[in-house]
This record gives structure tokens, C-alpha cells and sequence, in this order.
């Protein structure tokens, strides 16, 4: 895998202009941004498609590709995946429809559902009725993001951030249930870290569902910045063929975000060029 699937993650950017940040990734080799829509909006559902559209414009114009969007549910406050009241439900499942719109006019090709707290159940709830709601949702937004040619990339997250499809095991179980081919499995080392599995082991177990990757550190830095060794990562990805993006997900940079970048960048090259 060379630099042409290596992306960034747009949030850590937050107070630089688009320019300054597509000027910066691309000449630290990265040509793919993956966006969070609270970055764009405060409340991602005053987007509409023609804004995609430039935003995504402008973004190739640095020789970047706008490959999709996370962090779905951060804004606007009220939504939840797994509630016991159904209008709310609904609410984000029309939610992240609109969406799927939004990152289908920009050209993106995947969706990664993460948003901890918008899917954590509460007792008397269990994680059996959580499920059954999540896949009413799943089910409903996959059918849109199929015949946009988008993929819904569910990712499992340790048990420190929610209750809710907290291993890939479980992941998988979730997306069988949902049964769309526009429903995959996202991946993400720093959630990973908190399985009892190897990681490596995980990403070979995992093969024919995995849609998406975030590479990182249980240290909320990026990867390689962290004790988390990358090489048996990046060997397992070529091993299994994954020909998606390595997307850099950082959520802390003490040396600001060009820095982490540059460093997260050395450390993809180096591992994958090992492989």
C-alpha cells in the first residue's frame, strides 16, 4: 500500500481554514480527508448538497479526495441509536440519511458510526433490545446509503467509551443482522487495543467485512506515537488484501496538528513500506 490510501481526519484541524489544511496534508503525502459534519456546520442538517459539492471542489483542488465521514452523531444534541423512544430513533435515522446525501454529493464512499454516547444503553434496557433498535436504524439507513453507493461502517469501540458493540465479534454479529451489503465492519486501533485478541489476529478474523481503518493510540495520539506496535498491523492489512484508506484518526496533537500528521505519515510509510 503506498501513500495513495493514506488519509486524515479533518477535526484535529479545527481553527485552520480549509486551505491551510489540504495545503498541509498534501504535502506530507496524504491524499485522502475524512470529515466530521460538525466541522462544516454546528448543526450538520443546515448542509444541503450543494454545499457538499464545493466543499468537495475545493478539496481536490489540492489533490485530496473528500473519502467520507465520521463522527455522525456529535452534533446536533438529541440523537440516539439506541433509546427506548422510538421518535428519537427515528429522528437519527433521518439524521444520518441526510447525511449519507451529504457524503454521496461530496463524492465520499464511507460513513463510519462510531458516537459513543448516542448508542450506550441505560438498565432496565439490555444489550439484546439495544440491538433489535440499532438494527431498525442500521437497517433503514443502509437501504439509503445502497442506492447511493455509500458504505455504513459500523465501529465497535472499547468498553471505557460505551456498552454497545464493543468488540468486532460483536460488530459482525450486528452487521449480519442488519443484512445490507452497504453495511460493513469499521475498524480502529485504539478500540482494538481494549480486546483480549491481538490486534493483527482481529484484522485476519475480520477480513471479508472490513470496509474502513483508523489507524491511532490508546494515547489518543496518532500512529507510531504510542506503544502500540504498527508493523504487525500494516503486515496483517496487506495479508488480507485491504485496499481501503488508513485514515489517521488523532484526537490529541501537543505539537499541533501538522506535526502529528508528519509523524503519523513516517510511520504508515515505514511500516507498510515493510510489509
Amino acid at each position: 500500500m503506498g501513500n495513495s490510501r493514506f488519509a486524515f481526519c479533518n477535526e484535529l484541524f479545527v481553527g485552520q481554514s480549509l486551505e491551510q489544511m489540504c495545503r498541509s496534508l498534501a504535502a506530507l503525502g496524504y491524499t485522502g480527508l475524512e470529515i466530521a459534519p460538525f466541522t462544516l456546520k454546528d448543526n450538520p442538517l443546515e448542509l444541503i448538497e450543494d454545499d457538499a459539492k464545493e466543499i468537495a471542489e475545493n478539496i481536490r483542488t489540492w489533490g485530496l479526495e473528500p473519502i467520507g465521514l465520521h463522527w455522525l452523531l456529535a452534533q446536533p444534541e438529541g440523537m440516539h441509536l439506541t433509546v427506548g423512544d422510538s421518535a428519537i430513533r427515528q429522528q437519527t435515522a433521518d439524521f444520518v440519511i441526510h447525511l449519507t446525501h451529504i457524503c454521496a454529493a461530496m463524492g465520499g464512499k464511507v460513513m463510519v458510526w462510531g458516537s459513543p454516547g448516542q448508542r450506550t444503553f441505560e438498565p432496565p434496557d439490555t444489550w439484546g433490545t439495544a440491538a433489535e433498535r440499532a438494527v431498525e436504524v442500521w437497517k433503514q439507513v443502509s437501504g439509503a446509503a445502497e442506492e447511493l453507493g455509500v458504505t455504513l461502517a459500523l465501529e465497535p469501540l472499547g468498553t471505557v467509551e460505551t456498552n454497545f458493540m464493543t468488540t468486532a465479534e460483536e460488530g459482525i454479529d450486528l452487521i449480519e443482522r442488519v443484512g445490507s451489503p452497504a453495511c460493513r465492519l469499521h475498524l480502529d486501533v485504539k478500540a482494538m487495543s481494549s480486546e483480549s485478541k491481538p490486534i493483527d489476529q482481529i484484522i485476519r478474523g475480520t477480513a471479508p467485512y472490513v470496509a474502513h481503518f483508523h489507524a491511532n493510540d490508546p494515547n489518543l495520539r496518532g500512529p507510531g506515537l504510542g506503544e502500540v506496535d504498527f508493523q504487525p498491523i500494516a503486515t496483517a492489512l496487506q495479508e488480507i488484501e485491504y485496499d481501503g484508506w488508513v485514515s489517521v484518526e488523532a484526537f490529541k496533537c501537543p505539537d499541533g496538528p501538522e506535526e502529528e500528521a508528519r509523524l503519523s505519515m513516517e510511520c504508515l510509510q515505514e511500516c507498510f513500506e515493510a510489509s
